[in-house]
């Protein structure tokens, strides 16, 4: 059984082993986040964390911590950084990608722009926004924005997490494993590798 205190005293919260909203509070703000969007976010966590398993033991949440401040930059974006026509060039069926629009499912004109990457793990492509929308029973397609909620973007990359079998690439300390299944590439890997490594020193006993 973990031991989470020596967590929860580096994070300055009551140590008493039960890492709860109190303590994902502090860790997200740790990680970056400011304290109301922390909050927010850890309303989410307090529950699916451990759902979905990734608060099982401390290398899970180190490497989910890291691969998600890298994704949002510290937390500070749920939505993904560009604008129209940087979205449309990037994921749209006339863009300069169509393979890509494809395969995310952006078969409409806007589709793209629609489904831009939301949330802390930056869910991409209205395949990808169905699919879990109907999984949590949250209409994603066609309320897109709803991925933006800290609360409910944490859900959203918790369980996206655990259906990529992540938690066991966690356990085996495999980042560039683990960010393959993210990025689908190693986009960004330096910036994971920090911020895994910050999480780590904050959160590994």
């Amino acid at each position: 059984m973990t031991d989470w205190r020596p967590m929860q005293k580096r994070l300055g919260v009551t140590a008493d082993g039960l890492p709860g909203r109190g303590t994902f509070t502090a860790l997200f703000k740790a990680m970056g986040a400011t304290a109301a969007r922390a909050s927010s976010l850890a309303l989410g966590a307090n529950v699916h964390f451990r759902t979905y398993g990734i608060a099982d033991n401390p290398l899970r949440l180190a490497h989910f911590m890291g691969q998600t401040a890298h994704e949002s930059a510290g937390y500070a974006y749920m939505e993904e950084i560009g604008g129209d026509a940087y979205f449309k060039r990037m994921y749209d069926m006339d863009g300069d990608r169509p393979l890509v629009a494809k395969r995310l499912g952006n078969v409409v004109a806007g589709d793209g722009i629609r489904y831009h990457g939301r949330g802390p793990i930056q869910l991409t492509g209205r395949a990808n926004y169905r699919e879990y929308g109907q999984a949590l029973g949250l209409d994603f397609e066609e309320n897109p924005q709803l991925v933006a909620m800290p609360a409910i973007g944490i859900l959203v990359a918790a369980k996206y997490w655990a259906d990529r079998g992540i938690n066991a690439l966690a356990d085996a300390d495999d980042l560039e494993a683990i960010t393959r299944k993210i990025n689908g590439g190693v986009n960004g890997l330096a910036d994971r590798q920090a911020r895994t490594a910050k999480a780590k020193g904050l959160i590994l006993p």
